[in-house]
């Protein structure tokens, strides 16, 4: 980069009132922004935004809103880098949390299962139990209709 377009680096940045982040929307004076393009040696035709009561009027070295159009793409792709290095650390955060959660109810399940299954093999052996009864009832009733008969 040369010494003329980082002095305009500089400059570009300690111009504006408050620091705008992105493609400027308004300026501080509460005019809309525009893109121009540069007319100047030592950054022809590079694209600008620049405060439209400023670039009307022509003023020079003044605090409205100027930035190198292609400055604030730059800038803009940082952020959104940044913003998703910070949503994918979020997401891995996140299926942790779900694999814990996930370990917790399978084990969860797995103790109901075991009950359920206890409770089964419980019903199994009463019923068992109930149509031994049952089977001895009828024999002794048969036996007994037989006797009686």
């Amino acid at each position: 980069m040369s010494k003329l377009s980082t002095k305009s680096t500089e400059s570009s940045s300690s111009r504006a009132r408050g620091r705008v982040f992105g493609v400027p929307k308004r300026c501080w004076c509460g005019e809309a922004v525009v893109a121009l393009i540069s007319k100047s040696d030592p950054n022809s035709c590079r694209r600008y935004y620049r405060c439209s009561f400023a670039a009307t009027n022509k003023l020079r070295n003044d605090e409205h809103v100027f930035k190198w159009v292609d400055e604030v793409l730059l800038n803009e792709v940082d952020a959104l880098t940044t913003k998703n290095a910070a949503h994918e650390q979020q997401l891995k955060k996140l299926r942790t949390e779900r694999l814990v959660i996930d370990n917790v109810v399978y084990e969860k399940m797995e103790k109901v299962l075991e009950k359920v299954d206890d409770g089964l093999d419980e019903a199994k052996s009463w019923n068992k139990k109930m149509m031994s009864v049952i089977l001895i009832v009828c024999v002794v009733m048969i036996a007994l209709s037989k006797v009686v008969g």
